[in-house]
C-alpha cells in the first residue's frame, strides 16, 4: 500500500507542531501494519465525506484519508473542530 500526500494536508502538516508531526509518523507506522487498529479509532466519515475515512492521531488531531485500492490519500489534518468547521 502507497500513502501519498494530498496538497492541502501537507500545507496544514507543515504548520503543526514538531510533537503532532512525531505523533503522526507513529501512526502511520501503526496504519501500515494494521489499518484498523483500535488505537487509531479507523471510522468512516458521513455525507457528503461519506468517501473519506478518519484516523486519531492525538486525543483532538484527526487526520482524514481517502482509500483506494492500492494507494491511500491523506487530504486533511487538524483538530476535529478546525476539519468540521
Amino acid at each position: 500500500m502507497e500513502i501519498f500526500r494530498h496538497k492541502s494536508f501537507k500545507k496544514q502538516y507543515k504548520k503543526l507542531p514538531e510533537k503532532i508531526k512525531i505523533k503522526f509518523k507513529e501512526r502511520i507506522h501503526i496504519f501500515l501494519n494494521n489499518p484498523y487498529d483500535p488505537a487509531l479509532n479507523n471510522h468512516a466519515l458521513s455525507g457528503d465525506l461519506k468517501k473519506y475515512r478518519s484516523i486519531n492521531i492525538t486525543g483532538d488531531i484527526r487526520a482524514w484519508y481517502e482509500p483506494h485500492k492500492e494507494k491511500i490519500v491523506f487530504i486533511k489534518i487538524g483538530s476535529h473542530s478546525e476539519l468540521h468547521g
